[in-house]
């Protein structure tokens, strides 16, 4: 069961200012992860080797150099700091994930003696260059909400709209790792087989149906054994935290090729991760019950369900999706917001997730990814891609001046996300790319 402990005070204050403001998506409460390079800052030439750091307000603490100050305790995850990536540090566990955050939380309060340090381990988030928070070796994208998988289902024009299969299991598939980036990373337009309405063959050329999908990322801790399932009690130990993630698809590519087996290049082109990662830890206030489902409809299989889970088994906070056109960017508007959703509307919880992935003894390693699925609710404003906004490009989404129904050329989506509770904000800093030709 989720834990508080003195990190997670609302009262805590930092020494870095910039932490207090009550608007930054980084206050101390927080402590995300992430990767950075140091840029050409005070003329010095860019520093091209990877740190590993935590965002605090509009700076980063540069764990290396935080450990060679003596700042950060003795426990073995101290030393997992001084690596290029977090995987050597997922692979160490909760407890030691949670001592590391202690330590770092006492560094950065008001009054802690860290702050005379501060010109050698804090470097401005404007002053960097973010890179993908872990070497990820393997990618499931799951379909775990419930609305998305509904109004997808009578988009497709089926009578019952969810497949026999989805009340019974975490419906998944087994994505691209190597295709993941980090966000700010152009997406180019794919090309690929589409099978034009009332054709007799299909034709080769750029998708004209391309979409977002507004999900959570969920990065993985310490594996299991080949062969060892990890049980539904067992599953928070492996979860290390959620980034925001675009699994960018191509409709009309996805539609023709996933038959019989699913998707294929609609997906493997480009998914997009936000920077930062947000620990489990950091969002404990924020664990809820496991939505009850409907009337009627089955419970879970023993291996899917736990008290602990139907307890707080869920996570809430909120996500957004803008769009910025082309010429939302000429004329100086900005963005537009047009979606809204929130993770604790997910049927299956991530650590339902987990206990299924392992089931059959598939084994997990540190640094890999799930993806959620859609985050959707049941209101148009809460749907979360083009393919729903637009119900399947019958229903243009209206823009200020303009429509859509997939994206175009030009077009920046940039999602956000955040907990908020008793005046503290839980942010995930922003996970966008802009589409380019193909």
């Amino acid at each position: 069961m989720p834990t508080l402990n003195d990190t997670h005070d609302p009262k805590l204050k930092s020494w870095v200012a910039s932490a207090n403001d009550g608007k930054t998506d980084f206050p101390i409460q927080n402590l995300p992860f992430g990767v950075f390079r140091r840029g050409g800052r005070l003329g010095r030439e860019a520093d091209q080797s990877r740190h590993l750091g935590v965002a605090i307000g509009d700076q980063i603490l540069d764990l290396a150099a935080a450990a060679d100050a003596g700042l950060l305790g003795s426990d073995p995850a101290v030393e997992a700091c001084r690596a290029p990536v977090l995987n050597p540090l997922l692979a160490l566990g909760r407890t030691h994930w949670s001592a590391l955050r202690g330590a770092i939380s006492a560094a950065l309060r008001q009054g802690a003696a860290a702050q005379k340090h501060a010109d050698k381990i804090l470097v401005a988030q404007k002053d960097v260059e973010m890179a993908l928070p872990m070497d990820i070796g393997d990618y499931t994208d799951f379909f775990c909400f419930r609305a998305h998988a509904e109004n997808a289902g009578r988009i497709f024009g089926r009578t019952d709209p969810l497949l026999p299969n989805y009340r019974y299991i975490p419906v998944g598939y087994h994505g691209r790792a190597s295709s993941i980036t980090v966000s700010g990373t152009p997406v180019k337009r794919p090309s690929g087989q589409t099978m034009p309405k009332g054709a007799n063959a299909p034709v080769f050329g750029p998708s004209r149906r391309l979409d977002y999908e507004m999900e959570a990322g969920i990065v993985i801790g310490p594996g299991n054994g080949l062969g060892r399932p990890i049980p539904l009690a067992e599953a928070e130990n492996h979860v290390f935290g959620f980034c925001l993630l675009n699994d960018w698809s191509a409709r009309d590519i996805q539609a023709w090729e996933s038959q019989p087996l699913g998707p294929f290049l609609a997906k493997s082109f480009v998914s997009t991760i936000s920077p930062w990662v947000v620990t489990l830890e950091a969002l404990a206030p924020f664990r809820a019950a496991r939505p009850a489902r409907p009337a009627g409809e089955p419970a879970p299989l023993p291996y899917l369900d736990t008290p602990q889970d139907q307890a707080a088994g869920a996570v809430d906070f909120g996500v957004e999706v803008w769009l910025e056109t082309a010429a939302m960017r000429q004329s100086g508007k900005g963005p537009q917001l047009i979606s809204r959703g929130r993770f604790r509307d997910a049927y299956w919880t991530v650590f339902q997730m987990v206990a299924h992935h392992t089931s059959n003894g598939c084994n997990l390693r540190p640094g890999d990814l799930f993806g959620s699925g859609t985050i959707s609710g049941g209101d148009p404003d809460t749907r979360g891609c083009l393919l729903e906004r637009s119900w399947g490009g019958t229903e243009p989404l209206k823009l200020d001046g303009e429509t859509r129904t997939f994206l175009e050329d030009g077009d920046r989506v940039i999602f956000r996300g955040a907990a908020e509770k008793n005046g503290v904000r839980i942010g995930f800093g922003v996970c966008e790319g802009t589409v380019q030709p193909a």
